[in-house]
């Protein structure tokens, strides 16, 4: 969940997932650290050769195995995916100005779009991949897409305008590149502003603010509504 305290509309690209990040890193050491020094006071207190003493060790060395082999690699790879997240979003950051915006980690309630762009080519929604290698456009997952599909029809309800799904490899290197496949158009990083550069204007600057303005105050609403239900969590 986001942080309530902060501007909806101003996240940075990637803030979701990296602070996922963290407090996965920070669980995990709270809970090695925890289990640590119970099994330390046991030791001192019922001596090295007490049952207590030896399941207490067990359960540590059963946890660090059970980190080292399934927690650490999902860090890992929403590490990836932060950065992933950063760099695209630092792409879109230095080409949105003027007539173009973009704002990241849009979260309306039902899943999270990394990047929205608006400007005069239309509305697109970036769905950001950080896997490194090659990439072949026909054998990409049917989730995968299915996911870019979902953001792109969540984005439609709201602005009540057709949106281009995009999803773009931040490491990868994509076998047909800008190719579309069940309507969701695939790229590297590196093509994306060359992409939305070269559409046709297809939205007057009107239609464009309107389209911003519609996702903001979504946004602001679903901002307030988790406001609203953490506040009667906490009563």
């Amino acid at each position: 969940m986001h942080a309530f305290g902060t501007d909806p509309t101003r996240r940075t690209a990637g803030q979701y997932a990296r602070a996922t990040v963290q407090r996965l890193r920070m669980r995990t050491l709270v809970w090695l650290g925890a289990l640590a020094v119970a099994t330390a006071a046991l030791g001192r207190t019922l001596g090295l050769h007490d049952a207590l003493f030896v399941a207490s060790e067990l359960a540590l060395l059963a946890s660090m195995f059970v980190i080292s082999r399934f927690v650490l690699p999902q860090v890992d790879r929403r590490d990836r995916g932060a950065s992933g997240e950063e760099h695209v979003g630092a792409v879109l950051d230095s080409f949105c100005s003027g007539d173009w915006r973009v704002i990241h980690d849009v979260s309306l309630g039902h899943g999270n779009v990394d990047h929205l762009v608006i400007g005069p080519a239309g509305v697109f929604t970036v769905e950001t991949k950080s896997r490194p290698g090659q990439v072949r456009v026909g054998r990409v997952h049917g989730a995968t897409l299915e996911q870019a599909r979902a953001q792109q029809r969540s984005i439609e309800a709201v602005t009540e305008l057709a949106v281009e799904p995009l999803i773009v490899y931040s490491r990868a290197w994509v076998d047909r590149p800008l190719a579309r496949r069940k309507g969701v158009r695939l790229m590297p990083a590196r093509m994306l502003v060359r992409h939305l550069e070269q559409q046709p204007c297809r939205l007057s600057d009107a239609q464009a603010e309107m389209a911003y303005s519609r996702v903001v105050q979504a946004l602001l609403d679903e901002h307030a509504r988790l406001a609203r239900a953490r506040w009667r969590l906490v009563r």
